[in-house]
């Protein structure tokens, strides 16, 4: 939604202010398709040359991200938490082996299907489930999970952070393919030279819309979308952070409601529960 008013408040301050100022609209309409045809084409198919499907397809999934709200509210993060104090719960009360067959089989699990937005959440659960795998084996420590956890934490930042790459260098391109426009406009305008002064005007008007669009679409459009999708997948990046920093406190012999506090301290603090809020949330549930 704040894309779309972000958007058409940009809109009306910069044609906004051009008409005002006496400003021809008309020369911008008439070459706002052929000089957009250059530039977004040009760019498109730089876009696809210069990343693999992969990142293409993140990229467009992106795009769609950042017309959504975020899913990760504060309500998500207490019933994560609260999973995790039930899992762990559990484990301290009846042994790490009572998790196995919830471990397994967490789309059968009573306790993944008791909180269904992160019990559905397919990476929340592998992530959940492989640790607590491994914490069940007790084949490895605390610190050599945390090592392995950091590492497919920073796999995870690295992988959702390529679409993010891709849009920044493609803003970046777009200028420059704005400066192409512009001097195909300046290069047809020479070579109608003996035209009348009001065509030749015309004429070096619609070259520099090329310009201007460039900057615009980089600036006003495909910069801010990259900005966005950055922040939306640290708070991806984040869910996983607090996920470890509980399980590895319960590892280090913390008590569960104590592990899932760790957990806690390290959310954003807009969508951070209070300490009173999760404890009421998980004796409610």
């Amino acid at each position: 939604m704040f894309v779309i008013i972000g958007w058409v408040l940009m809109l009306a301050c910069v044609f906004g202010v051009f008409i005002v100022h006496g400003g021809n609209i008309g020369v911008i309409l008439r070459a706002l398709p052929f000089e957009m045809t250059t530039i977004f084409g040009a760019a498109m198919g730089a876009f696809l040359a210069n990343n693999q499907m992969p990142v293409i397809k993140s990229a467009m999934a992106g795009l769609g991200m950042c017309f959504k709200g975020s899913k990760y509210t504060k309500d998500r993060y207490m019933e994560l938490l609260a999973l995790l104090y039930d899992i762990l719960q559990k484990a301290r009360k009846e042994g790490l082996m009572s998790i196995e067959k919830d471990v397994e089989d967490p789309h059968s699990s009573p306790l993944f299907q008791k909180y269904p937005n992160v019990g559905h959440d397919h990476h929340v659960t592998e992530f959940i489930t492989d640790y607590l795998r491994m914490m069940v084996s007790g084949n490895l420590n605390a610190h050599e999970i945390e090592s392995l956890m950091d590492a497919e934490i920073d796999t995870h930042h690295a992988e959702a952070h390529a679409p993010v790459a891709a849009l920044q260098r493609l803003a970046g391109g777009l200028p420059a393919f704005g400066i192409v426009a512009a001097v195909l406009g300046v290069v047809n305008t020479m070579g109608s030279v003996g035209q009348p002064p009001a065509v030749l005007g015309g004429m070096i008007g619609s070259a520099l819309v090329g310009t201007f669009l460039g900057i615009f679409l980089a600036y006003g459009m495909a910069e801010p979308l990259a900005g966005l999708l950055e922040q939306k997948l640290d708070e991806a990046g984040k869910e996983l952070v607090c996920i470890k920093t509980a399980l590895l406190a319960s590892m280090q012999g913390y008590a569960p409601q104590v592990a899932i506090e760790f957990g806690r301290k390290v959310l954003y603090s807009h969508v951070r529960p209070t300490f009173a809020e999760l404890e009421g949330h998980v004796k409610k549930k």
